[in-house]
């Protein structure tokens, strides 16, 4: 007996669901375009009042972010699409394009801001209005914090790199516009004006690890990457029950597009069970995964505990 069990959540009606959930996260986008074009006229009206590069590299950033807001919600539309003829798996996948894009907006970002610093280290200018500029980027940073904080708390619930990644973007600017005004300040204070773009350095500097954590977890994506150690746990300990009653498992392989897991395995089971019992079997343990694991889609492999070809074939290309 060899059969093979698919299984999504829910079937046809939970892929509408799903296509639903994915059309509800376009909202968060615009929420993310919206915050960044705010603390765009916020900063550069900063940096237009006080000289600081420091302040243009912030504003620099927040522009990165509105591009890439941009890029998240077409991705977003995309990946709400439903299933069709030529992508049966859905459109899910196409979520790493948009953080892979931000990415590397966020390396070229970094290195306009480095060559200006550069420009301004070698040529100090003094710095004006500083105290009203300083006032007008922490407005900017606080829309800046609140909606990086709906985006992470969106893309946790949904399960959504797009939206993680617009949110962590955000965030990583809050803590650039906080050391930027921490340097104004001291400058204020020291008088050294060498100091601004030694900070829009800085900026650069974190600016280039934020981008290219993006870049990398696209890669990873794009690549199928295997489910995260801790999910993968999740399903060890699940078959591990079933396991004492005599039932054993190979060719266990995981991935992930976007929010969707991908799971397969084989199950082998005694040669003289029913065809009913290997089915109830395969559904109490994709219940079992779909329960602890949302969004997962699960093709289990049935085969007879007995014949030896059914332990000589956990190979990727059998």
């Amino acid at each position: 007996m060899t059969a093979d069990h698919e299984s999504t959540q829910g079937g046809a009606k939970a892929g509408e669901s799903q296509s639903s959930g994915q059309s509800s996260l376009v909202r968060y986008a615009w929420l993310s375009i919206a915050a960044s074009i705010v603390t765009i006229i916020l900063k550069t009206t900063a940096y237009w009042l006080t000289g600081s590069l420091g302040l243009l590299s912030d504003a620099a950033e927040s522009l990165v972010n509105l591009v890439g807001a941009g890029v998240a919600l077409a991705m977003l539309i995309i990946a709400a699409r439903p299933a069709d003829e030529d992508h049966q798996f859905g459109h899910n996948k196409v979520e790493y394009f948009s953080s892979g894009a931000e990415g590397m907006l966020i390396l070229i970002a970094a290195l306009s801001i480095t060559v200006s610093a550069v420009g301004r280290l070698l040529h100090p200018r003094p710095l004006e209005s500083l105290g009203l500029g300083l006032i007008v980027s922490v407005i900017a940073s606080l829309v800046n914090f609140a909606a990086a904080r709906v985006l992470l708390a969106a893309g946790r619930k949904h399960n959504s790199i797009t939206l993680e990644a617009d949110g962590q973007h955000l965030m990583t600017d809050v803590w650039t516009s906080a050391g930027v005004i921490a340097g104004l300040i001291a400058v204020t204070f020291t008088g050294w004006q060498r100091l601004d773009p030694i900070l829009a350095i800085v900026v650069a500097a974190n600016i280039v690890r934020s981008g290219y954590r993006l870049v990398q977890r696209s890669v990873y994506g794009l690549i199928d990457t295997a489910l995260p150690a801790d999910e993968r746990n999740v399903i060890a300990d699940i078959l591990k029950a079933y396991e004492s009653e005599g039932v054993v498992f190979h060719a266990l392989r995981t991935r992930q597009a976007a929010a969707r897991r991908f799971v397969s395995m084989h199950v082998l089971v005694p040669g003289g069970w029913t065809v009913q019992q290997g089915h109830e079997l395969l559904e109490r343990i994709e219940a079992e995964i779909r329960d602890k694991l949302a969004d997962t889609t699960l093709l289990t492999h049935l085969e007879p505990l007995e014949d030896p070809v059914s332990h000589s074939d956990a190979g990727l290309d059998r």
